[in-house]
């Protein structure tokens, strides 16, 4: 944790007063995370979610739309077989699920017209654009959620001070949240919070993993079994710290 940033925190002037229990001090006006408590609360977390995935007909969604978390909240939430969104949070995804539902069924039956060629043709050629650019927007939007069903059992975010929202909308629908909380976020909002650097790539990728890791883990696989190679992290030593928000 200490090689991947994970301790590192914000400025002492962006500090959540109710992030003080998880730091351990503050140095050059930084915050410095407790890594025993972040090891503490991410095993709470693991075990919640190894308990909840042994119920193969629950899902957990994976949520992460900054820029430095899409490409890992895709990788693992794939990997352990989840839906995700890594685009823009569309509001009313859980609140208003049934409007989702209908998304997805509007995007598969453009798709159907889209693969029809005899459709294709009888339209003119702005009303194809049209169609094309639609189906791209939804497909875009709804990427890592055409599979869902029904509300998920629970939801990861990948930085609950940013993904407000999602934590917003989960928390009226009485989903459980686990999520990465760095110390300008307020851990009262997160069932399952983990005080940890929500910026840097290295501390994001070795908390998403671990977490990802317990649900295929319940259902008796590995999560690596399903991962596609990828390219080795930037190191992250003491002496760089990668920019905070």
């Amino acid at each position: 944790m200490l090689e991947a940033g994970v301790h590192f925190g914000h400025e002492r002037s962006k500090k959540n007063p109710k992030m003080d229990e998880y730091i351990f001090m503050l140095r050059n006006r930084m915050a410095i995370i407790d890594l025993e408590k972040t090891q503490t609360h991410l095993q709470k977390a693991v075990e919640f979610l190894y308990q909840l995935a042994q119920d193969e007909s629950k899902d957990v969604l994976f949520v992460g739309t900054k820029r430095q978390t899409r490409e890992i909240t895709k990788r693992y939430a794939q990997a352990a077989g989840m839906p995700y969104v890594t685009q823009r949070w569309v509001g009313g995804m859980l609140t208003n699920f049934s409007t989702l539902l209908k998304s997805i069924e509007k995007l598969e039956e453009l798709k159907k017209v889209a693969a029809d060629k005899s459709a294709l043709a009888k339209m003119i050629k702005k009303e194809r654009l049209v169609h094309l650019k639609e189906i791209e927007r939804l497909e875009k939007v709804l990427e890592g959620t055409r599979g869902l069903k029904k509300l998920p059992a629970a939801i990861i975010v990948i930085g609950s001070h940013d993904e407000k929202l999602a934590v917003r909308e989960a928390r009226r629908m009485g989903i459980p949240v686990v999520g990465i909380t760095d110390t300008n976020a307020d851990p009262h909002l997160v069932d399952y919070p983990i005080p940890a650097n929500d910026d840097a790539i290295r501390a994001i990728d070795l908390i998403v993993s671990t977490l990802a890791r317990a649900i295929p883990a319940a259902r008796g696989r590995k999560l690596e079994d399903s991962l596609p190679a990828s390219p080795p992290a930037k190191k992250v030593t003491e002496g760089t710290v990668e920019a905070k928000n």
